[in-house]
């Protein structure tokens, strides 16, 4: 991509694009013919230089930026953004799994880009990114090794973008089946399948550090996917662990993770609706000393905050009255419209109702390979709670 058309925006509009990678219509006071997907230069009012990002005139949000700097977005560049956000996550420790780009955090925005073994799982979400799927994957084998390269992208932004999204494998088939280690929990990915790319990688850390210090009782893992959380209880050492997961291709790939791990004779997948599992539970009077609360975002626009914050308050409600004395609740949001704020007065709410008092043991994000941006606040979407009942 050269430097392209230009956008000018209108007198006013400049100041938050000089910090945050996004350019709605509104904020566009013309622009020349521009191919869809094309690299433009931003100007302000007055003509002066802004930033270059990529336009797309089919979404609202019709220009994301990529540099604030005056060069060209080509092959190069992407192979030194490429570098850049591998050399960000250099002084982890090593691990077989992670995400090595996210988008807006490493300056890609609509590229997500996750590692499973000997696999690379590319997802993209803007048609400016899918442009550059080639010079990606030549970028990521130049460090990584000729590593094999699934596309997994996702169809909802395709179709907002007007491109069709790539599933499968870029050029060659790699393996069917990875499993990772995971601070010592093996996990199976099926890249190309499932949510996300394969796992939950932003709750990585979060299902270790959630697992320390788990007692020999019961552990209760809502919304489990491939149930991460209950093997890592399993691991630290919870007699049993409960896994309440809908859906039917995700409850076989817990049971093929306690399998991994020999811990078939202590773990239960109940294929139930959460919402129902904990009204019964309770209902019951059942106890776990650790209960896990990771549902999917309730809340995919400002329009659905007001529901998605009594769905929050009912499961935390019933969770918080299935703990042992003593027991932990470790809660999450990854709904980006629920602020912190907003999230921990919901769980208190939930708690008064509850009648429970709780000590803060912890207050959870995301892992550190998605990193957050400052002053683009949509890169902080993952809080959490480790609470212990009094």
């Amino acid at each position: 991509m050269a430097r392209g058309a230009v956008v000018r925006l209108k007198r006013g509009h400049e100041q938050r694009a000089r910090t945050h990678p996004w350019i709605f219509k509104g904020d566009v006071a013309d622009v020349a013919d521009v191919t869809p997907g094309e690299a433009v230069t931003i100007r302000d009012a007055g003509g002066r230089f802004v930033a270059r990002g990529v336009f797309n005139p089919r979404p609202a949000l019709c220009c994301r930026i990529l540099t604030w700097t005056d060069e060209l977005i080509d092959t190069a560049f992407v192979a030194r953004r490429i570098d850049a956000a591998l050399a960000a996550r250099a002084p982890r420790a090593p691990s077989e799994s992670g995400r090595l780009v996210w988008s807006e955090a490493d300056g890609l925005p609509g590229l997500v880009v996750d590692r499973y073994g000997p696999v690379v799982v590319i997802q993209c979400g803007t048609l400016g990114m899918a442009r550059l799927r080639t010079d990606v994957v030549a970028a990521l084998r130049s460090r990584l090794g000729d590593v094999a390269v699934m596309s997994m992208d996702d169809a909802t932004m395709a179709g907002l973008e007007g491109f069709a999204p790539a599933t499968g494998w870029f050029d060659r088939p790699g393996p069917d089946d990875v499993v990772v280690d995971e601070h010592g929990v093996r996990l199976a990915v099926r890249p190309g399948s499932g949510h996300k790319t394969g796992l939950y990688l932003d709750q990585a850390d979060n299902r270790a550090r959630v697992a320390h210090g788990t007692g020999p009782g019961a552990a209760l893992d809502v919304f489990a996917y491939t149930g991460g959380f209950a093997c890592h209880a399993l691991r630290a050492g919870a007699a049993r662990a409960v896994c309440v997961e809908s859906s039917p291709d995700a409850g076989a790939a817990a049971r093929r993770n306690f399998e991994l791990n020999g811990f078939s004779g202590r773990a239960e997948v109940r294929p139930v609706n959460a919402f129902d599992e904990l009204r019964r539970l309770d209902r019951a009077r059942e106890r776990f000393d650790l209960v896990v609360l990771d549902p999917p975002p309730f809340a995919r626009g400002r329009t659905a905050l007001a529901d998605a914050l009594r769905g929050y308050k009912e499961i935390n409600l019933r969770a918080l009255r299935l703990l042992s004395p003593g027991g932990r609740l470790a809660t999450f949001s990854c709904s980006h419209h629920v602020d912190e704020g907003v999230f921990e007065r919901t769980v208190r709410e939930a708690a008064d109702d509850a009648g429970v008092r709780l000590r803060v043991l912890e207050r959870l994000g995301q892992a550190a390979d998605h990193p957050v941006l400052l002053t683009v606040p949509e890169t902080r979407y993952l809080k959490g709670l480790l609470l212990q009942a009094l």
